[in-house]
């Protein structure tokens, strides 16, 4: 009997509300500011969010928080919305910060009743100076005794238009003296005037983050509302907020947010990725983005098993990629189509098969009881991969070499009897025999070799594009690194190279993934067409970068 997983902290916050009866049924969102494509951290706030949602019985909601119209475009709500539904969930209702606008400035209109905020006039500058330090208290300024239907009027006057950007904004009335610096007369709203990608230019003045968030919340009535550590010190004006505006106590929860080696999470860093051209786009199979990891090969049930394996921590911690691309390659083992290709091909002439070729089968995944099998053309000449050819071969060595037998994959037994070179002394043909009665599947010929090749016919391999990725980074944390983080880029993470295939790739699509026997998995690209056949390595067979590490 398999011992039950434990669970993890918020799923016991949750079962004691569910169990005290605080809640009939939960309630949880996932605000995502569409302001860049979703990366492997967001991964883990979706798989935490709606899985709460599937495990309780709840729904999850999708907000975007689009309060800020200068950074945030449409293409990236779609592409978030592709990349949650490609995760496997799917929300109850699509929201958007936008949608509340109306319903927030009437909120900021009661705090100005209430005298818990005011217009500012100050710069930024002054702003910030005013605030103090965390070991010294703040002062405030002469706006903050405006009365109460001079601040209307101003606030007014800024959703009017009437000022410039910058010019003024309109503060909570809390405490200077708060240790929380937050707490300290925080902004509420700014003068923006700029297009919004759906409210177009029906306001100038946009509520800030703090403001929006816990009042969208609580407009929906979020009963757990999941945030990552760093919002800690924004809880406080969270509750003040929902406290003084007396609506529904939407409360907030924290948990670790995800941090990988050898890539960079901010989306300001992976925007410079993309614009310096450091990479191909957003969807560039070396980005930790949902969108480069999906073209690279992943799939999603090899996220979500990894950030349920990862768990959800109280404290921030940087976690290896290998674990990642040991949950990809867990899955891809059960479920990739077995192709042979070959990379650096050398020809064979078995000299005493007959002219004519035949069609030989082999299975499509020995994982899979109903993978089926396809059909190969062998013949006379074929092409195996150089470097598994030696000609002075050390002991133990179970490859080609002179008067040395191999079994070919789903074949036969061939021996290498003849090495043919050039002037230059670079061999460049095998003359072989083969083995007639040691046919894969009904071998007779009670020879046994210990050596195994991949090969492919050479009248017949198609001529394929391997995009080989590698890690972006040269060191396992480039934020944390002195100096520019772009200048830890591994130039090596991109290899291209020709590949010959076994002519059964060609009945590849996009939702093929397929194990290039001995190689590793490799996933069609979207690049691809029938006159030319692009593949990205998702991952190796083995973890290689730990021997190169050693190597080092």
């Amino acid at each position: 009997m398999s011992e039950e997983k434990s669970l993890n902290f918020i799923e016991e916050i949750v079962e004691e509300h569910l169990k005290e009866g605080k809640y009939k049924s939960i309630l949880t969102r996932f605000p995502p500011e569409p302001n860049g494509y979703l990366h492997i951290g967001h991964a883990k706030s979706i798989c935490l969010n709606f899985g709460l949602g599937i495990k309780y019985n709840g729904k999850t909601n999708l907000r975007f928080d689009d309060t800020n119209p200068v950074t945030e475009d449409t293409e990236y709500v779609d592409s978030i919305k592709e990349d949650i539904q490609w995760l496997g969930f799917n929300w109850a209702n699509e929201f958007y910060a936008s949608d509340y606008f109306d319903t927030l400035y009437e909120y900021a209109v009661k705090l100005i009743k209430k005298g818990l905020a005011y217009v500012d006039d100050s710069t930024a500058e002054e702003i910030a100076a005013q605030k103090g330090t965390p070991t010294q208290p703040g002062t405030r300024n002469k706006y903050a005794e405006r009365i109460v239907a001079e601040n209307l009027q101003l606030f007014a006057d800024m959703k009017a238009g009437k000022y410039k950007d910058g010019e003024k904004v309109l503060r909570a009335k809390i405490d200077m003296a708060d240790p929380n610096m937050h707490m300290r007369d925080p902004i509420l709203y700014r003068i923006k005037h700029a297009h919004h990608h759906r409210t177009g230019d029906k306001w100038c003045i946009y509520p800030m983050y703090d403001f929006a968030h816990g009042q969208s919340d609580s407009i929906e009535n979020i009963t757990h509302s999941i945030c990552t550590l760093e919002f800690i010190p924004h809880r406080p004006l969270y509750d003040w907020c929902i406290e003084k505006l007396e609506i529904f106590p939407s409360k907030q929860y924290e948990f670790a947010r995800l941090n990988l080696t050898y890539t960079v999470m901010s989306k300001r860093k992976l925007l410079q990725l993309v614009n310096e051209n450091h990479v191909s786009g957003w969807d560039d199979p070396r980005m930790p983005t949902i969108s480069g990891l999906r073209r690279r090969g992943y799939t999603p049930e090899s996220i979500r098993d990894f950030c349920d394996r990862i768990g959800v921590a109280k404290r921030d911690n940087l976690i290896d990629v290998s674990l990642l691309e040991f949950c990809v390659r867990e899955h891809l083992n059960k479920v990739a189509l077995r192709r042979m290709v070959v990379f650096d091909p050398l020809k064979i002439t078995i000299t005493n098969y007959p002219e004519a070729s035949e069609t030989l089968t082999s299975e499509n995944n020995p994982e899979d009881p109903n993978g089926g099998v396809r059909e190969i053309p062998f013949s006379k000449e074929i092409l195996i991969e150089k470097d598994d050819f030696m000609e002075n071969p050390p002991k133990k060595y179970f490859r080609l070499a002179p008067g040395q037998m191999v079994r070919l994959k789903s074949a036969y037994i061939i021996k290498c009897d003849e090495v043919i070179k050039d002037a230059a002394g670079n061999v460049t043909e095998l003359k072989c025999s083969y083995i007639p009665e040691s046919k894969s599947g009904s071998d007779t010929s009670g020879i046994h070799v210990k050596g195994t090749l991949h090969w492919v016919n050479a009248a017949d391999a198609v001529k394929v594009e391997v995009r080989e990725y590698d890690r972006l980074f040269k060191t396992e944390d480039p934020s944390s690194e002195e100096g520019d983080f772009k200048d830890y880029i591994n130039t090596n993470s991109l290899n291209i190279v020709t590949g010959y295939a076994e002519p059964s790739i060609l009945d590849a699509y996009d939702k093929d993934r397929f194990q290039f026997l001995r190689k590793g998995y490799y996933s069609l690209d979207k690049d691809s067409t029938k006159e030319k056949i692009i593949f990205n390595r998702t991952v190796t067979l083995k973890d290689t970068w730990a021997k190169e590490v050693k190597k080092a």
